[in-house]
């Protein structure tokens, strides 16, 4: 029997790197959006990606357009902490060996608060859900292909939204 041994430290090595690395890009898009910075959104994504916010109520399309709906949406928010928990990690080969490929499936918690006078407050809003995330090594490092919003739940207190 072949010692394969070496070989096998290897493979799980650059598992676990690339699940770092997949990781550190889930961990950037939650800060990108929590802190409206959509240059660093938009540079997450591969130039073909695409987000799917429609099941909160958002929509659907490239990266580019989704930033901007986000950042016209969540001005409203003056405090925004996406907490990205359970991350189930999958990792492929696409067809025709055209690169590697990862899934995530990730549960969120999302509180926010309307930009209001006045110091640190309860959420006003708090959401919870799902992400798919698709991810493509490129020549960049891993990206995010698409990313698709799945939410199951949505909690507003009475305090009344602000107007624009």
């Amino acid at each position: 029997m072949p010692n394969t041994w070496p070989m096998t430290q290897r493979a799980e090595l650059a598992t676990v790197i690339d699940r770092l690395a997949v990781d550190e890009v889930v961990t950037a898009y939650a800060v990108a959006v929590d802190e409206g910075d959509w240059a660093a959104y938009r540079r997450l994504f591969t130039t073909d990606g695409r987000a799917d916010y429609r099941s909160a109520g958002g929509i659907e399309g490239d990266a580019g357009r989704i930033a901007a709906w986000l950042a016209e949406n969540l001005a409203l928010f003056a405090m925004r902490q996406h907490l990205i928990v359970n991350r189930q990690v999958r990792f492929g080969v696409l067809d025709h060996d055209t690169g590697d490929t990862a899934r995530i499936r990730a549960d969120y918690l999302n509180p926010m608060r309307f930009a209001t006078e006045g110091g640190p407050a309860e959420p006003d809003l708090v959401c919870g859900g799902r992400y798919d995330f698709a991810l493509l090594r490129t020549a960049e490092g891993w990206r995010l292909r698409e990313v698709v919003v799945h939410e199951k739940w949505r909690r507003l207190t009475a305090v009344a939204a602000p107007t624009p």
